[in-house]
């Protein structure tokens, strides 16, 4: 549905296609002034990126009725996919982890959620949704559980995570000590954080085996 068309000129417009957009749901033009089509390939209309219209898309496709859930979706961003679910989905519940506050206590209207140890009850969502957080947690095969267990029959885990190892396996980069200071494996990296301009420290580079990861846990 979509025809592009490369721009070789310095500075100008990399890549620019027409299409439908799933997160908006609207017809529009995606437009990339930088190589790093994952980040910079924005919808003219909501900004989204690919990876946010591939969640919405897959969301749609398996779980048409998803304005009628239980959706919790942990560290939602303020664009695509966390907007639209937020605006139409009565049930939506965001989370961010804040180390000072309570677990299951409101922050404003944002919920403090450990991914590690939710307070949810058992088989009480139906969809966890989750955008690039996975590579951030010291634990991965606890969230993995925790997101089992407070699942619904039927629900799923719908994420994202950047695969950096795509021809290797996973690969930890930093650990928690038994007294609780981060043991840095590999030279630290971090990624954006809404709630903190320290940003979020990457813990995992995810591989080609990241199936595994998830069954062995689950």
């Amino acid at each position: 549905r979509a025809q592009a068309r490369a721009v070789l000129a310095p500075g100008d417009v990399v890549l620019e296609s027409a299409g439908h957009c799933p997160t908006c749901d609207q017809d529009v033009t995606f437009t990339a002034r930088q190589s790093w089509l994952r980040d910079h390939f924005l919808c003219s209309n909501c900004g989204s990126i690919p990876r946010e219209r591939a969640l919405m898309a897959v969301i749609g496709m398996y779980y048409p009725n998803w304005r009628e859930l239980v959706i919790h979706e942990s560290s939602p961003g303020n664009r695509g996919a966390s907007v639209r679910l937020a605006g139409e989905c009565p049930g939506y519940l965001p989370s961010q982890y804040f180390p000072d506050r309570e677990p299951g206590s409101m922050v404003g209207r944002v919920r403090c959620e450990n991914l590690e140890a939710l307070t949810f009850p058992d088989a009480s969502i139906d969809l966890h949704i989750s955008q690039d957080v996975m590579e951030h947690v010291f634990h991965p095969a606890e969230v993995f559980k925790e997101i089992a267990r407070t699942l619904k029959p039927g629900g799923a885990h719908i994420f994202t995570v950047p695969i950096m190892n795509k021809e290797r396996p996973t690969r930890l980069r930093a650990r928690l000590a038994d007294d609780g200071k981060i043991v840095h494996l590999q030279d630290p990296v971090y990624h954006g954080n809404p709630i903190s301009d320290q940003g979020s420290l990457v813990t995992v580079d995810w591989g080609y085996d990241i199936c595994r990861h998830i069954f062995e846990a689950s």
